[in-house]
């Protein structure tokens, strides 16, 4: 048993030790100095709780709006990659696979490429101001397809829908066709069929493709800086005007926490409401 014990823990010391190395000691960094001062450019090891203070009082309002912008992508796109996922596994029989590699394939595709894109077809002469203009849709471009918080949702979700694709249709694959045949044989439509057998196997899947959208869209401040305009306060953008423009790291390392406060919240309320929903079945 020791050599195992052994074995095991020497398997996974390489792991272990890039994870202690660049998530575990970084975060207990940023952690430490957010309770640090910043005065006159200078990091200063005092103590003080004026970071988060501030950070509450002056960007409550910024986090409350990303966290909703941030819900939207993540159900949009929860919603979208359940039916990607759904039409792979059970609705595209040989073809399953080839619609499987189109959406890995795209995770290859440039983040900053992608964000280029539909900068370039939401614009003014864009591809979808000039369709609409051709079919006789609108008179002249529509300037708020860009710029606001629409074209950020846009952005992302399209960004972010590989990445919920892949937990979701791993969970559907878990599922067994003899498991579905045998509800069909009992009388169950395709209704029951989803609600009583296919969502509750795929619950853990859905969450965690729903968490991944989240956790990446309310994360982002390169989209909104080049897609969502002024009107389009995320608080990433705060965060990195912290640590790049102002050098004051305490500030935005109390602004990241209060962010990963606010997922934390989030996440767990999703998560037992989920857990009461399927109890209650």
């Amino acid at each position: 048993m020791t050599a195992k014990r052994t074995l095991r823990a020497v398997l996974i010391a390489p792991a272990a030790s890039v994870y202690l190395a660049l998530f575990v000691l970084p975060l207990g960094y940023f952690a430490l100095v957010s309770f640090w001062t910043f005065r006159l450019y200078r990091i200063e090891p005092v103590f003080t709780l004026a970071n988060y203070s501030k950070a509450y009082s002056s960007y409550l309002g910024p986090a409350l709006q990303t966290v909703i912008i941030a819900l939207f992508i993540a159900v949009l796109t929860t919603l979208l990659a359940y039916a990607y996922a759904f039409l792979i596994r059970f609705k595209a029989g040989r073809f399953g696979d080839a619609l499987l590699f189109v959406a890995l394939i795209t995770l290859f595709g440039g983040y900053l490429v992608k964000i280029y894109a539909w900068k370039t077809m939401l614009g003014e002469s864009g591809v979808v101001n000039q369709l609409l203009m051709s079919t006789g849709v609108v008179d002249k471009p529509l300037s708020w397809l860009l710029y606001n918080p629409f074209s950020v949702v846009i952005t992302l979700t399209h960004y972010l829908l590989p990445f919920a694709v892949l937990p979701i249709y791993g969970a559907l694959r878990g599922i067994a066709d003899i498991d579905i045949e045998a509800a069909r044989d009992l009388g169950a439509g395709p209704f029951r069929r989803l609600v009583d057998i296919i969502l509750p196997r795929t619950a853990t899947g859905l969450f965690a493709g729903f968490a991944t959208a989240f956790l990446i869209s309310i994360g982002d401040y390169v989209t909104p800086s080049l897609v969502g305009g002024p009107h389009t306060s995320m608080i990433g953008t705060f965060v990195a005007s912290q640590f790049i423009n102002r050098l004051n790291a305490p500030a935005g390392s109390a602004l990241t926490f209060l962010t990963l406060f606010l997922c934390f919240v989030v996440l767990a309320l999703i998560a037992a409401g989920g857990r009461r929903i399927l109890a209650t079945r």
